[in-house]
């Protein structure tokens, strides 16, 4: 999920519109909404965000501070003009990039890509590992030979990642998946799609990558 954060409502349903084409789930919030969705945690679940896509004008340091605090995921400023006095500082803040408008959302999606990975670089990873995900839509490998999955399981496979080793609950998954204003979706799909991605897992890899507890949920082990 992307959550987009603007002082126009125009400007923040229009790249909630692109990201929806693009198949990411995304939610438009206001400035004053995102500080009550960020400081309650009860509501808002940090691993299922993508990355945070804010107006320049809606960033104070506070915001950048706070997200880091509770998650890696990119922080993209975006502007009408821009000011190097201002982008220097955004980028002193924290925040992990600046960009000018129009920008299409796949650029977007590859900046934030672009952040995950070296996020992911500075993280011990097992060099056995034969399952490699890209998180930017990008079909998945298994011992360097593609792994072709529908839209849906490939999102499944690219959150588990992000999430390795912690166990996350069906409800999680769909709202990573899911567009929070879909409708007539209920969270059960996803176990279909789950199913169906393990038994490509454990096709290719001869085992099942993909840990599932009775009432705790699913746990990727890689």
């Amino acid at each position: 999920m992307f959550i987009v954060v603007a002082s126009q409502q125009s400007a923040a349903a229009a790249y909630v519109s692109e990201f929806q084409h693009e198949g990411i789930p995304s939610m438009g919030l206001f400035s004053n909404d995102f500080q009550t969705w960020l400081e309650e945690p009860s509501k808002t679940d940090l691993n299922d965000v993508r990355g945070f896509l804010i107006d320049e004008g809606e960033v104070p340091v506070t915001f950048a501070k706070r997200i880091r605090e509770r998650t890696p995921a990119p922080i993209i400023a975006f502007s009408e003009s821009r000011s190097l006095e201002k982008t220097l500082e955004l980028l002193t803040a924290g925040i992990d990039d600046v960009v000018r408008r129009p920008i299409h959302v796949k650029e977007i999606l590859a900046r934030s890509e672009a952040v995950w990975r070296r996020h992911r670089e500075s993280q011990p990873v097992a060099s056995t590992d034969r399952v490699r995900v890209y998180n930017n839509g990008q079909d998945a490998e298994i011992d360097g030979m593609p792994l072709i999955l529908p839209r849906r399981e490939l999102c499944i496979l690219e959150y588990f990642h992000r999430n390795r080793g912690r166990s996350v609950t069906k409800t999680q998954v769909f709202n990573a998946v899911y567009d929070v204003n879909e409708t007539g979706v209920s969270d059960t799909v996803v176990e279909g799609h789950i199913s169906k991605l393990r038994k490509k897992l454990r096709q290719r890899l001869g085992y099942d990558p993909i840990l599932a507890k009775r009432f705790e949920g699913y746990t990727y082990l890689g």
